[in-house]
């Protein structure tokens, strides 16, 4: 929206938050929540007013070679920005206004014919405009809080310079380095932390460039408790010649200013103000932009009910079960499949064309190109059901077991029954009820069916619990369902909905990976998880390697059968999950989030992980959504966590010995 400056300085003033291009196109500014400091990028602009253009004797190359392009990125997760669209040709806003305009620059003439007093007039007007805004913004900071800091953020050029030159460069001549000799010391600290794809990352204080704009100038004339930090990145995000971004090395610069930028803040906020245990959570905006929301539910409608079991499970199990248990050593189980009942290359297109750039927040940015580009993959497993693909493409999007899982997997198998089993006599009818029974207890609305349509035992969907009608079960086996299906899968299901991203009901990438996890640790902490329960998820690791290594259905039938001494029936139920579709590796992780889980839930509060489809990857950026108010603490939480169950002392140890 375009704003006139008094309206900017008005809103400024009266601490409104605001979004607005000045009506003259020459800056944008943004304030999404009023916190003490700011972040700048002066010279990000390429733009240049027409009549100028015209008279301009460099070419857009020549230009855009000088400029500071994609500086603005670097900062579009923060709260205030002021960002130039004007070219730093047009008038230098880190010069002072009387040397603004450029006659020859970097050697070359700027000018084919020299500007008319009219044409410098105006340009030096924008000059003060920025410097009457950002005034007027540091006032109002310094007032409401005290201070203020400036984060000056500048690019250069470092192919002409011999000598080795630094990533970051950190200017303070123009700062009073006693007084603020610390922190100048946590900025170039956190920069020196950051790591680029394949650089090397080094901050220096003073060495290419001794911060000596006009803007730091500017504060140190006009403002005793302002910090200005002018700091210059190097241009190793992109081509400096040629001109050509390299995306990954903006996105990791865009995520790390983000974090070192509000840890210095909230470190500098403490330590001057009375202000007491800030993090850098507490200085970002405590809403979501237009744009997050916007995207959040078109993407919601583009992807929900896409039920990828659905479509995976057999739907001629019953029937492949009895020919092949008839025949085991001969006979390969001839799945058919529900068919694919929409259109991928639609769905593809649609997905691409979502508007992700226009996510400011790094993390959350970044968490949405990830969910589209795992949605993209999860249409490839769905479309190659049935062929030699999907095995491939289960790899992509589950991956596979590795020699620690293998090897976790054969030392849980070596253990010896220690107790003897229950007969399983509770019936699938006995089971649905005592799931409607906990849901009452829960105090969740849910519906509690029978399902001919399962290989496993009992799952969820949406907010439905199927049971499997064939299935029986001995009390240890039906408390632990309840507790992984219902504890945390439905539980998962229900606090996502009440969440104000919809993404969460979709799934964040290696949520398998975390939801099943989660729900075996459940098991494990509700007192109900017996050996032969772990050792099932070893099978299932045992069971995907050898599918992945080429074994037939038949032989890793058999292999389970008589090298692990299991019934008939667990070895075609283990042996149907993996080879169903053409190769499902899916069934891996369920040992390895058990072990990612325990080690989670030793070291940290888990409860973040509770609100919807999560990943353990996405953990730090849940936290800090909910710190900042953006998501909302769990309204349930799995009631194993709250459970002083007796621990059976030899499982206690088999946990902790897998790595």
């Amino acid at each position: 929206m375009l704003h006139t400056e008094l309206e900017v300085l008005d809103k400024i003033r009266s601490l409104t938050p605001f979004e607005a291009k000045l009506d003259d196109g020459s800056l944008t500014i943004r304030v999404s929540e009023y916190q003490p400091y700011i972040a700048t990028a002066i010279h990000h602009g390429h733009n240049l007013r027409g009549e100028l253009k015209e008279k301009c004797a460099l070419t857009e190359e020549e230009r855009y070679f000088e400029e500071d392009p994609f500086t603005g990125n670097f900062i579009s997760s923060l709260p205030i920005i002021l960002q130039g669209e004007d070219s730093r040709y047009e008038y230098d806003l880190n010069r002072d206004p009387s040397n603004c305009i450029y006659d020859d620059a970097w050697g070359k003439n700027v000018w084919l014919e020299p500007l008319t007093v009219e044409e410098r007039a105006v340009t030096h007007e924008k000059h003060n405009r920025y410097y009457r805004i950002l005034k007027c913004l540091i006032e109002t900071l310094e007032k409401e809080f005290g201070l203020c800091l400036l984060y000056d953020i500048h690019s250069y050029n470092y192919q002409r310079i011999d000598e080795k030159t630094p990533t970051f460069n950190v200017g303070t001549k123009q700062v009073n380095c006693r007084r603020w000799r610390k922190e100048i010391d946590v900025m170039l600290e956190g920069l020196n932390s950051i790591e680029l794809p394949n650089l090397e990352v080094t901050a220096l204080e003073n060495d290419v460039f001794k911060g000596m704009g006009y803007q730091a100038a500017f504060i140190k004339d006009n403002f005793k408790n302002t910090l200005i930090l002018p700091i210059e990145v190097k241009k190793v995000f992109m081509n400096e010649e040629g001109g050509e971004a390299y995306p990954l090395v903006i996105e990791k610069l865009k995520e790390s200013m983000k974090t070192v930028i509000t840890e210095h803040a909230a470190f500098t906020i403490t330590k001057r103000t009375k202000a007491k245990g800030l993090t850098g959570n507490d200085l970002l905006a405590s809403n979501l932009s237009k744009e997050v929301l916007k995207l959040d539910r078109q993407l919601y409608r583009i992807a929900r009910g896409i039920n990828t079991l659905s479509y995976i499970n057999p739907t001629n199990l019953k029937q492949e079960k009895r020919r092949f248990l008839s025949k085991p050593h001969s006979y390969q189980p001839q799945f058919t499949y529900r068919q694919l009942d929409l259109d991928p290359y639609k769905f593809r297109e649609q997905l691409y064309r979502l508007p992700v750039e226009g996510i400011r927040d790094a993390d959350v940015q970044k968490m949405y190109r990830k969910v589209i580009d795992q949605l993209a993959v999860r249409i490839d497993l769905l479309c190659s059901i049935g062929t030699d693909e999907f095995l491939y493409n289960s790899l992509r999007y589950y991956g596979q077991p590795d020699e620690r899982d293998i090897a976790n997997a054969k030392f849980i198998l070596h253990a010896c029954e220690y107790k003897e089993q229950q007969p399983a006599t509770i019936t699938a009818n006995e089971a649905i009820e005592a799931f409607k029974e906990a849901a009452k207890e829960y105090d969740i609305p849910c519906k509690v069916v029978s399902s001919k349509q399962l290989i496993a035992r009992a799952m969820v969907s949406g907010k439905t619990i199927k049971v499997n009608p064939n299935s029986r079960f001995t009390q240890g086996d039906l408390d632990a369902l309840i507790h992984h299906e219902l504890g945390v899968h439905l539980v998962t299901s229900v606090n996502a909905e009440r969440q104000p991203l919809k993404i969460l009901q979709l799934g964040l990438p290696g949520n398998t990976h975390t939801q099943e996890g989660l729900a075996i640790l459940c098991e494990h902490l509700s007192g109900s998880f017996p050996l032969h329960r772990l050792k099932t998820l070893a099978l299932r690791v045992v069971a995907v390697e050898m599918m992945v290594n080429g074994d037939t259905f038949n032989a890793c039938f058999n292999s389970l059968k008589h090298e692990y001494g299991i019934s008939n029936d667990e070895a075609f139920t283990v042996t149907a999950r993996v080879y169903r579709g053409g190769g499902f590796t899916k069934d891996f992780l369920y040992l390895r989030g058990l072990k990612d889980a325990i080690q989670a839930y030793k070291n940290e509060d888990l409860t973040s992980l509770f609100i919807g489809k999560t990943g353990f990857e996405f953990k730090p950026l849940l936290d800090e959504l909910i710190e900042r108010g953006i998501l909302k603490q769990p309204d349930y939480l799995p009631k194993a966590l709250e459970i002083d169950a007796d621990i059976d002392p030899v499982m206690e140890f088999m946990l902790n010995s897998i790595r």
